[in-house]
């Protein structure tokens, strides 16, 4: 047997009802559930051989097409979808319709019969299946918070700016901040690796980083200050870059900005007041004791927390390129910084804006991703997404370039490399976007010292270089489908 089974009432061999009648008595024969026969044998009965026969046959149904109209009408958003009469079957069995009621409502004899004529009735739609939500969709609040939370710790500098020769301290300064730079990026990626396993995994990890991360970077500050006083602020400064890395990591922005607050408060009050040598050391350091608190504080939340199951450590290998890439970064904007510390502000500001971009593109990519349905056509929506991004970051800072008096080119240039990097970073590609950076940071700082040509452009060429390298790269691997699937 070949082809579907029918499943409706027989043809017209069913509107006709034989009746075998006994020689004697009452016969009672139901034909439907609203037509019953009751035969008397003995009147209208005919003698063939020893049986008595009598056929009867079933009155047809006229539907009444004005309730079927409006049954049509009001199920038409469900009947259009519909394939097969089948399911609108299904749709009346759902609707509760019995036999009854659709041969005495509709005049239909059975359901297949109603649901084969809506069917017709009513033209075939296909909707479009709903979009589902965007799974990359940015939180802006959090996302221009953070960019706040990385510029505010500067305000210490212009608060104690009177207590410290900046001369001389800059340099001790400058080597403890790349170093907490650096390690903080690997920190924090090890720290999100170990989220995926549990938060209790992902706290210890930075119970036992921050630390490593604080020796290592006054060690570093000691060298160029011989171990002196100044090796104590860098101390400070380190302990508080690996506290403000924990809570950020962990989510707890709103936090870290309540414990900047005596900061804050200090620095926007400086125009109208002066305050004594005691304030000006006393509010950074009691920011920083408010920080250590709620770093404390969160740590011990996260090691609360059940351990997992699956407790199997990443290699440290993975996060080398992230600390690397954090090193490079931070040589390549203070590089900038000697020649225009308001560059320097900007850039850290407009790290908020860049972590929204960051989910921006991955949503529109998959939304990219949705709509084409070819490679090529998916490699030139990408391309599109991706200029468009780099359009709305880089376009402010062309203003706030000129406004500040720095290099547009130089400051461009810069924001681009290190927004590309960090979107490769993003998708995984960590040793691409390091390796890049590094020989651009490399390259720019071994020419500056050295006073090679060609002097002062070489910012602006390395950075261009590094951000044509980092678009090709990008564009190579997310211009395909499957980074975004």
């Amino acid at each position: 047997m070949s082809g579907p089974m029918s499943l409706e009432p027989g043809g017209s061999e069913q509107e006709t009802l034989a009746i075998r009648l006994a020689g004697t008595g009452r016969s009672v024969r139901k034909v439907s559930d609203d037509h019953t026969v009751a035969l008397d044998t003995r009147r209208i009965a005919r003698r063939v051989s020893e049986e008595y026969t009598m056929a009867l046959r079933v009155p047809r149904y006229r539907p009444d097409e004005e309730a079927v109209s409006m049954l049509a009408a009001e199920l038409a958003d469900r009947v259009g979808p519909a394939v097969h009469p089948y399911e609108v079957a299904a749709l009346l069995e759902s609707e509760g319709l019995t036999a009854a009621l659709i041969q005495e409502r509709y005049g239909h004899p059975n359901l297949f019969s109603l649901a084969t004529a809506l069917y017709e009735r009513v033209p075939r739609t296909f909707p479009e299946p709903a979009l589902p939500a965007d799974p990359w969709r940015p939180d802006t609040v959090r996302c221009l918070l953070r960019g706040a939370l990385f510029a505010l710790p500067g305000l210490a500098f212009l608060l104690t700016a009177p207590l410290w020769d900046a001369g001389r301290h800059t340099a001790v300064l400058v080597v403890a901040g790349l170093v907490s730079w650096a390690w903080g990026q690997a920190l924090g990626h090890r720290a999100h690796l170990r989220m995926a396993a549990g938060r209790r995994e992902a706290g210890r990890t930075l119970l036992i980083g921050a630390p490593l991360g604080v020796v290592l970077a006054t060690a570093a500050a000691g060298v160029p200050a011989g171990y002196g006083r100044v090796t104590l602020v860098a101390a400070a400064q380190s302990v508080y870059l690996a506290a403000a890395g924990v809570l950020l990591v962990l989510g707890r922005e709103r936090l870290l900005l309540a414990a900047l607050s005596p900061l804050v408060v200090g620095a926007l009050l400086l125009p109208w007041w002066d305050p004594s040598s005691e304030l000006r050391a006393g509010l950074p350091l009691l920011a920083l004791l408010g920080t250590l608190v709620v770093c404390a504080a969160a740590l011990r939340s996260c090691l609360r927390t059940p351990p997992a199951a699956n407790g199997r450590s990443p290699r440290l290998a993975w996060s080398l390129p992230y600390g690397l890439f954090g090193l490079s970064a931070g040589a390549l904007v203070l590089l900038e910084g000697t020649v225009n510390a308001y560059a320097v502000i900007l850039l850290t500001v407009s790290m908020g804006p860049a972590e929204w971009l960051l989910y921006r593109y991955r949503g529109m990519s998959v939304a990219a991703l949705r709509a084409t349905a070819t490679p090529t056509g998916f490699l030139l929506r990408s391309t599109g997404v991706l200029a468009l991004c780099l359009f709305i970051y880089l376009g402010p800072l062309f203003p706030a370039a000129i406004l500040t008096g720095a290099d547009p080119a130089t400051l461009l240039t810069l924001a681009a490399t290190l927004w590309t990097a960090l979107l490769l970073q993003a998708f995984g590609a960590a040793w691409s976007s390091a390796t890049i950076c590094v020989l651009a940071a490399g390259t720019a700082a071994l020419v500056t010292r050295l006073g090679l040509p060609p002097g002062a452009a070489v910012l602006p060429l390395s950075c261009c270089a590094a951000a044509l390298l980092l678009v090709v790269c990008a564009l190579r691997m997310l211009g395909r489908p499957s980074p975004h699937v």
